[in-house]
């Protein structure tokens, strides 16, 4: 299997993944079938469609290529006609969304440094392609979305797109070591979970108000 169908494989399954966490979010939140396949479409796509704008290929492949669309809408119906067999849909969201994540912050990064982006920049836009599908679910069905929460989320993504990086840079960007760091990110981010590993939030203290005595 030559690279560029390797990265399609991973990308097309990364599409697949998200799209069947944007159903499952919907299904959980009681939207129609129109509702649940959008939403899983967008949770899909949005992650690759800013990656493409921002590497500049015009148009993106969720437009130019229709087993992108298909393969999300397809995977989002299925999971509204099957969700009576999925239990625990939120258990079901979190791990599909960690998949999700962990293949796009691998492919978001290669893309990136396959055109010629500054290692530096292409973590970033790694990071943004992960989290981007995960954004867009949330806000549209409600939720504060998970990157802007305390959880071990966006920096699971940037560990994996520094990783990826340090690969590509030794000669290493091949099948294995790429997959093993997919699996890298996929379980930091559900350890961090488990364990409810956070980053660090400020510490918000009331305001001291002073006591005055009677004025003579």
């Amino acid at each position: 299997m030559t690279t560029s169908t390797a990265l399609l494989v991973a990308d097309l399954t990364g599409v697949a993944v998200f799209a069947a966490s944007g159903a499952s979010a919907a299904v959980a939140k009681r939207l129609d079938l129109f509702g649940v396949v959008f939403v899983g479409v967008v949770a899909a796509l949005g992650g690759g469609i800013f990656r493409d704008l921002v590497i500049d290929e015009v148009p993106p492949l969720a437009f130019a290529d229709w087993r992108y669309a298909v393969t999300a809408a397809v995977t989002a119906a299925a999971v509204f006609r099957l969700h009576p067999q999925l239990a625990r849909l939120r258990t079901t969201v979190l791990v599909l969304d960690a998949a999700g994540l962990a293949l796009f912050t691998v492919t978001g990064t290669l893309k990136a440094l396959d055109a010629h982006v500054p290692a530096v920049g292409a973590c970033m836009i790694g990071m943004l392609t992960a989290i981007g599908g995960g954004l867009g679910r949330d806000l549209l069905t409600g939720e504060i979305p998970v990157v802007l929460r305390r959880e071990i989320y966006a920096v699971a993504a940037l560990a994996g797109s520094i990783l990826v990086a340090l690969l590509a840079a030794s000669g290493q960007a091949r099948s294995g070591p790429l997959t093993a760091a997919a699996l890298f990110v996929f379980v930091l981010r559900l350890v961090a979970l488990r364990r409810r590993w956070s980053a660090p939030v400020a510490t918000l203290r009331p305001p001291r108000t002073g006591t005055r005595g009677p004025q003579g």
